[in-house]
């Protein structure tokens, strides 16, 4: 399969909660990470992450599959190309 460049919007409703998973994921798909960042919003109480990635559908899928089971956390993700 081609690689697709493209991105990964995600909001963490409870930091305290959900942080370490959320970032256990992250490094078990650290590889196909290009760029992270992740900024705290505490008038809504909650982060928010952004990727982008360089990966397969596929492997997109099933990165955000992981992250969306997770209580509290909210995916959304793209391709460019």
């Amino acid at each position: 399969m081609d690689k697709r460049l493209g991105f990964v919007g995600i909001i963490v409703e409870d930091r305290q909660a959900s942080a370490a998973k959320v970032n256990e994921i992250l490094t078990e798909f650290g590889t196909i990470i290009v760029a992270r960042t992740g900024i705290p919003y505490p008038s809504r109480n909650v982060c928010v992450i952004t990727l982008v990635v360089d990966t397969t559908t596929d492997t997109l899928g099933a990165l955000t599959g992981k992250l969306g089971a997770l209580e509290g956390v909210s995916v959304k993700s793209g391709v460019c190309r």
